[in-house]
């Protein structure tokens, strides 16, 4: 894998401003410096080492003294790091800046660990396919996390020009537009260029990630981002539209307008990690209801003075959504419950709570039908 760094001068300080050195992270540096240690920011990580941009190029590094138990905290993708100065053999990552945004997920296994997936990003682009059935519940699941990470979400509607009618086009941009507010929402084609200067305009400075399922075009859309050849991509198969994994890594580029882009593998899954936050920004008109209800702790079930039930009623919000948002804010609960004993003290009252409830109706009916 080869890194472009064809526009950064050879000069150390244009190198790391190209992939996002300020002052604030020259200020986080200082007391590495200090120790004659070199600053760098983590491209690539692959099996204990990883690929560190510094000033004096491309450099390779060992993470063994890096290496927490927490896996939220290993060296990730878009790290800054203090790095051994040459001569060091072997060199090694010392230690990493804290981070200014940290985009997570919950793993696929039973344990409770989340999963880094991206450090230090301002932007996030969702990618999804136009090649199939847009999957709503999907999208807000990426976004939830994407707001709960700190970085401005974007979604990225790729493989626009399988949709030649413009009329059928604007339609599925406002389906997606329901359920992303705040968002932009962006039809794209690396095949005939439409809304890529757009979205490279949007993503000028800073750091974006790519975020999005295999299949999805995240690879070509990074090569066409970045003006060269740097990821490798294989055609999705025509029946479910998947790809097959062409990135196995998380790889960080210069984009020539400016910024860095990080490209990262397709997600078969996108389990949350304590995105509460997250999740009441994606679904912020339920939210915003919900203040009106009559009672604080409203379930927008069958409680009267519930706002939201009754703006479903009236049909200004759709059910869907309500239930998608429930099924967000249970799932994220469980996965904070592994962890919190609080938040799990609070699930055994309540399903104690509604497990007395269901028992007294029963009973009600029951006398009912001896009566």
């Amino acid at each position: 894998m080869s890194f472009p760094l064809s526009s950064v001068s050879s000069s150390s300080s244009s190198l790391l401003d190209a992939h996002g050195w300020d002052s604030g992270w020259a200020a986080a540096f200082a007391p590495y410096a200090a120790q004659g240690l070199i600053p760098g920011r983590v491209i690539r990580v692959d099996r204990g080492q990883c690929d560190v941009a510094t000033p004096e190029g491309v450099v390779r590094a060992d993470t063994a003294f890096v290496t927490p138990h927490d896996p939220l905290r290993v060296v990730c993708t878009g790290d800054w790091a203090a790095v051994d100065p040459e001569g060091a053999d072997p060199r090694y990552v010392r230690a990493c800046l804290p981070r200014r945004t940290a985009f997570a997920r919950s793993t696929s296994s039973k344990r409770s660990e989340g999963q880094i997936l991206a450090a230090n990003v301002d932007h996030a682009v969702i990618t999804v396919s136009l090649a199939v059935e847009l999957d709503l519940g999907r999208i807000e699941r990426f976004l939830a996390l994407a707001w709960e990470s700190g970085a401005q979400p974007t979604v990225v509607l790729s493989k626009a020009d399988l949709v030649p009618d413009p009329v059928g086009l604007s339609y599925l941009v406002e389906d997606v537009e329901t359920v992303a507010p705040g968002v932009q929402v962006l039809p794209v084609s690396s095949t005939t260029g439409e809304g890529l200067d757009v979205l490279a305009a949007t993503v000028a400075g800073g750091t974006t990630v790519l975020l999005g399922v295999s299949g999805a075009g995240k690879s070509t859309l990074a090569n066409a981002l970045v003006g060269e050849d740097v990821m490798d991509v294989q055609a999705a198969r025509d029946v479910d539209g998947k790809g097959r994994h062409t990135t196995t890594t998380r790889n960080l580029f210069v984009l020539p307008g400016g910024g860095v882009l990080i490209d990262t593998p397709g997600l078969r899954g996108v389990g949350l990690w304590d995105a509460e936050a997250g999740v009441g920004q994606v679904f912020s008109e339920i939210e915003e209801l919900a203040g009106d209800c009559r009672f604080h702790d409203c379930a927008h079930e069958s409680e009267p003075g519930c706002a939201v039930r009754a703006a479903i009623e009236e049909g200004s919000l759709p059910v869907r959504r309500l239930e998608s948002y429930r099924k967000l804010i249970r799932e994220n609960r469980r996965i904070v419950a592994k962890t919190d004993a609080r938040v799990r003290s609070e699930m055994l009252k309540e399903w104690k709570r509604m497990g007395a409830g269901g028992r007294a109706q029963m009973e009600f009916k029951r006398q009912g039908r001896l009566g």
